[in-house]
């Protein structure tokens, strides 16, 4: 089945710098999206309840995003990002969040995503 791609929007109360240690250091990742995350060269373990996810990193840019892409994505266009903005007026600190999901889960992978998030937030005071 062909997933369907969206993206999420989430104000957040935090500086660039600290938001990008939170999404991209295994050592925060496991403070809030996952029991615990391992990275050896670029090959990333989560662990969520004793079993193991892998993704691969695809590419980051310091300071502003992080994208990886699940095992079972391999050899395909679908990956998940996170990625910061900055509002050029306001300087509001916004997460946006990319992924996919097959149709019939895109609902559920976006109320996934908002309590992984509302998770980062108490832990960044956000």
């Amino acid at each position: 089945m062909v997933k369907e791609k969206y993206t999420k929007e989430y104000y957040m109360r935090s500086s660039p710098h600290v938001l990008y240690n939170y999404i991209s250091a295994p050592s925060a990742l496991a403070e809030w999206f996952a029991d615990n995350v391992v990275n050896k060269d670029g090959n990333f373990t989560f662990t969520w309840d004793g079993a193991d996810e892998y993704a691969q990193l695809v590419s980051k840019t310091k300071e502003v995003s992080i994208r990886f892409q699940w095992e079972d994505d391999a050899d395909t266009d679908y990956y998940w990002e996170m990625a910061i903005k900055i509002d050029s007026l306001t300087k509001d600190v916004a997460l946006l969040v990319t992924d996919f999901a097959e149709p019939d889960e895109v609902e559920e992978s976006k109320q996934l995503w908002d309590r992984q998030i509302d998770a980062l937030k108490h832990v960044i005071g956000s």
